[in-house]
């Protein structure tokens, strides 16, 4: 982690939802769907965002499937499943391209490449560390408001930069 896939995917989100029928934002699905019932938890939230606010009585992960498949299938829909880590998720989220209107984007954000693999999503965007040079600049702009650092810093941005890996959330 660290590398900025969330604060991208919102980003994005953001600036995009308004263009959709409808839009939603599961934040931490990991962490949500590791709690008691959380999968159906995260489906009713789903329902209640897309369906705006609607009350669907969905009691079970499977039911859950059907209402979304049966609801979602004509809307157009911006979708953003957060730090997802397993299969599972995935299948009890978004399951197949005939859940969603026409149109419909579905973003995923995950550290583990071969879920979005076996799940076969159309296409993946693989963030990557910056580079010193990057990370110098990103670093230099918030502590210092230019970019690059003061000649009195220089030294103690280099190991900054050194120790933060190319990561942007740790710079």
């Amino acid at each position: 982690g660290g590398v900025g896939k969330t604060t991208i995917a919102k980003a994005v989100y953001n600036l995009n939802a308004y263009q959709f029928e409808a839009s939603c934002f599961l934040p931490n699905v990991r962490e949500t769907s590791n709690r008691k019932r959380g999968l159906l938890r995260l489906q009713q939230t789903l329902l209640s965002k897309i369906l705006g606010g609607s009350s669907l009585n969905v009691s079970t992960d499977d039911q859950g499937i059907n209402v979304i498949k049966e609801r979602f299938q004509c809307k157009r829909i911006l979708l953003v499943i957060d730090d997802v880590d397993q299969l599972e998720q995935l299948e009890k989220l978004v399951g197949d391209h005939d859940w969603f209107g026409l149109g419909s984007r579905i973003i995923i954000t995950t550290r583990d490449q071969s879920l979005l693999t076996n799940h076969k999503v159309d296409s993946t965007y693989e963030m990557k560390r910056l580079d010193r040079k990057e990370a110098c600049e990103l670093f230099s702009w918030n502590a210092f408001k230019r970019n690059k650092p003061n000649d009195e810093y220089a030294d103690l941005a280099k190991h900054i930069i050194h120790y933060s890996g190319g990561l942007p959330l740790a710079l």
